[in-house]
């Protein structure tokens, strides 16, 4: 390693992950407290799935902006400051949720919460060498557990203390991160200096075609982990009947399996390559996503099948962020945005075809099926990258050696 690499920051590491866990608790309760506000609001089935999907889509439009401001002025402002704007629909919730166009209205500003993942990327890994990337990202993409907390305590606090009780908790723990992260967090030597616009994503497409591949890869394996957490508790509760803490318990162990994975995934994309990692997730998702089509009415198949993909999905999840960090590092902010986008975007539509396949075909066959499809497109498109990088490598070779 050289003396200009970076060297690596714990303190950094530990406190990215930790606002990335806190924002994503707050950014995620919807999903798992949705049967109750079914129940309460007496909403249809669309309803609860537009409420659920409008944060998913504002957390995924968002990243791009939050990228790009990120390159230019640092983690620590940005992160702060998304911290603070959370406070506010957070307490909004707490005090407003007896209407459903208000909490339609107020969901689509907690969604920016959802962005924190496209400020901690840059923020942390610039303070780490590229071979360490995969490990690195991968450990501050365990911050997606902040879905999995939501999972287990939110419904149990609303089932004993009111629904405005997770909103509450949500207010403190978000404000209580956010002084943290103002008075320790240190921006990387030299990350605040890097020259960014808002067109810097367009360009990036423009200039470099590749993005697109990540981009695409990370629609299916985020934007299918953020879905799945968040429509199972519905699906749990009304197809085998679980109560409402339960369904949300088994959501909550859906995700911690995927974050778990997460690291891993990018440990091992760091030793054998991103490429043979999303391999096997791809595979994994095609092959469990017909069985969840033909078995989802079974217990005990739908829990081993949605177990095992929620492990697909840590896995790839993690093994992507090695592809950007290391082709991306001067733009880092700009891909993270536009990737991270695309696996908000993938969690958005989900939950409505989910929605509309059980109002049209009393099924969730179809939904299914549709993940299945687009995994294995995915897994094309990999083939045919690898391919293509595997020819410029030997006309490279061979343009040396002449």
């Amino acid at each position: 390693m050289s003396p200009a690499e970076p060297r690596g920051n714990a303190r950094a590491l530990a406190l990215g992950t930790a606002a990335f866990t806190i924002c994503f608790f707050a950014w995620s309760m919807l999903g798992p407290l949705g049967p109750t506000i079914q129940d309460q609001l007496k909403l249809t089935d669309s309803q609860l799935a537009l409420l659920i999907a409008v944060p998913v889509l504002m957390g995924s439009l968002m990243r791009i902006p939050l990228g790009v401001l990120t390159d230019r002025y640092g983690g620590r402002r940005i992160f702060t400051g998304l911290l603070v704007f959370t406070l506010v629909p957070t307490a909004l919730l707490a005090l407003f949720h007896t209407n459903y166009t208000t909490m339609l209205v107020i969901g689509f500003f907690l969604g920016f919460a959802g962005a924190s993942f496209a400020v901690g990327v840059p923020f942390v890994s610039r303070w780490y060498p590229p071979a360490r990337q995969g490990t690195v990202l991968g450990i501050y993409g365990m911050g997606m557990g902040g879905t999995v907390i939501a999972g287990l305590t939110a419904p149990w606090m609303a089932k004993h203390w009111g629904l405005a009780a997770p909103f509450w908790v949500a207010f403190g723990v978000v404000a209580l991160m956010a002084l943290a992260f103002a008075l320790v967090s240190r921006d990387a030597p030299g990350s605040t200096t890097r020259a960014s616009s808002l067109l810097a994503p367009l360009r990036v497409v423009r200039e470099e075609p590749r993005v697109w591949a990540p981009t695409f890869y990370y629609f299916i394996l985020f934007g299918g982990f953020v879905a799945m957490f968040a429509y199972l508790p519905k699906l749990l509760h009304g197809v085998h009947h679980l109560s409402k803490t339960d369904a949300g318990a088994r959501a909550a162990g859906f995700a911690l399996l995927a974050v778990l994975a997460r690291p891993v995934g990018g440990w091992l994309a760091d030793r054998i390559g991103p490429t043979a990692v999303l391999r096997v997730a791809f595979g994994a998702t095609v092959i469990l996503a017909i069985g969840l089509a033909f078995g989802y009415k079974s217990m005990d198949w739908i829990t081993v099948c949605c177990l095992t993909v929620a492990v697909a999905f840590g896995l790839g999840t993690g093994a992507v962020f090695r592809l950007v960090a290391h082709d991306f590092p001067e733009r880092i902010g700009a891909v993270t945005g536009i990737v991270g986008a695309a696996g908000g975007l993938g969690g958005f539509f989900p939950p409505l075809v989910m929605a509309w396949d059980k109002t049209q075909y009393k099924s969730y066959e179809q939904g299914f099926l549709a993940l299945a499809v687009t995994a294995f497109a995915a897994l094309v498109v990999l083939e045919l990258m690898h391919r293509g990088e595997q020819s410029r490598a030997a006309r490279s070779a061979v343009a040396a050696g002449s």
